[in-house]
């Protein structure tokens, strides 16, 4: 007859606490396993998610042709664009960095100088929170990101109507510096928009596209913004940009970018699952050991319960049991111990790019259901794998010879 399950239950909580020092050893080797494994894929996932999102944000039907060094984008190029079959709008904008002086000391931006038109249907979700945008004769207005506006502390830094003044440093060939300044004038500024990694509005003070020319006074195009009239036709005209452009210059698929980043993530998912798979090889052991090692001290107890008619399969199920137990209860805390690793490692943020000229994105983890289940799934075959020898050198062992062991 089957033994009841409470009683199996009641019967190995029994067993463990009676080596309670051993039982809460193995019971730690055991978390490990899902501590690691919920942990670093939740994270992985969650950054990977968040990167991919804001880059379809950004415009899963934009494209961007950066020149290459000796190569000036100019109205032929624009007008060559244009007449692309699928291509909703092209213009051109200027990009360079300056820093500006705050309360907080100098800090570095980007500053962009585009037509609003163009940049509101390439960013998507980007929206002004007060003031406008400069117009096409606006020149000395500026539109500025919230981080400009605000510092790390949600502290108002420049109001609307301030001026700021930027100072741009340029390294021309020879190795000469040039230093400019030019001073702007806040009319507008933009709600928060988030880490956005090619472009971050955020952090970026933005021009009409004239004062690309004049005000900050950059010779030519910094590269062209391109919008596709359906996410579909990307791929195409993005391989005929480049086909145009080969040598030339560079473009810039934000969607392909996302598919790189999507594959990315499931490699490193994959990497991490396959790391995580050494910690649970080493629970493997562990509870094995401890299993072998409790089946040897109960030997003569095993002997009893087998001449008061235990079967093999009981024993051996009752071995099993234990096994189980421990790595149950090391899967609740790998588990509980995972998700609050996750939240604590998601909290620091990834910073990206160099000290002076990076962002920091903050991505909550992609804690799943199925990601749960799989730890615990693994952690259940790491106590059945671990306990199966033992279990079944147990059931073996001949009552006559269990009774007489000492």
């Amino acid at each position: 007859m089957a033994i009841p399950v409470p009683d199996l239950v009641r019967y190995s909580i029994k067993a463990l606490s009676e080596k309670r020092l051993r039982a809460t050893l193995t019971i730690i080797g055991i978390a490990i396993g899902p501590l690691a494994l919920v942990m670093m894929t939740s994270v992985v996932e969650g950054y990977g998610d968040y990167i991919e999102e804001r880059l379809m944000t950004l415009g899963q039907n934009t494209i961007v042709i950066r020149p290459n060094a000796g190569y000036d984008l100019g109205e032929n190029d624009l007008d060559y664009v244009r007449s692309i079959d699928g291509v909703l709008a092209a213009d051109p904008f200027y990009l360079t960095q300056a820093y500006i002086n705050t309360p907080e000391g100098k800090k570095q931006v980007y500053v962009y100088a585009v037509d609003k038109d163009i940049l509101f249907k390439a960013v998507g979700g980007l929206e002004i929170m007060e003031g406008e945008y400069p117009g096409p004769n606006d020149l000395t207005y500026a539109c500025i990101g919230y981080r400009v506006a605000f510092n790390d502390k949600g502290e108002r830094v420049f109001e609307l109507g301030d001026a700021i003044t930027l100072t741009i440093t340029e390294i021309k060939s020879g190795g000469e510096v040039e230093i400019r300044r030019a001073s702007v004038r806040v009319k507008g500024v933009f709600a928060e928009y988030g880490g956005a990694m090619f472009i971050s509005p955020d952090q970026s003070i933005f021009l009409p596209l004239e004062a690309g020319r004049t005000i900050i006074r950059m010779k030519s195009w910094s590269g062209i913004l391109v919008v596709v009239k359906s996410p579909a036709l990307v791929k195409t005209i993005t391989e005929e940009l480049r086909e145009a452009y080969s040598g030339k210059a560079d473009v810039i698929s934000f969607q392909q970018i996302a598919e790189v980043v999507r594959s990315v993530t499931g490699a490193i998912n994959f990497i991490t699952f396959a790391t995580s798979l050494s910690a649970f090889a080493v629970a493997v052991a562990g509870t094995a050991a401890t299993m072998i090692t409790t089946v040897i001290e109960r030997t003569r107890e095993i002997g009893v319960l087998k001449a008061l008619g235990f079967t093999d399969g009981e024993v051996t199920v009752m071995i099993l049991a234990e096994s189980l137990l421990m790595s149950l209860m090391g899967a609740v805390i790998g588990i509980a111990l995972g998700v609050v690793g996750a939240h604590a490692l998601s909290s620091s943020g990834l910073r990206i790019g160099a000290a002076d000229n990076s962002i920091v994105i903050y991505a909550p983890p992609k804690l799943t259901v199925i990601g749960v289940l799989r730890a615990l799934l693994i952690t259940l075959l790491v106590g059945a794998v671990g306990g199966v020898f033992p279990a079944y050198r147990a059931a073996k062992i001949p009552p006559a010879v269990a009774l007489r062991y000492e």
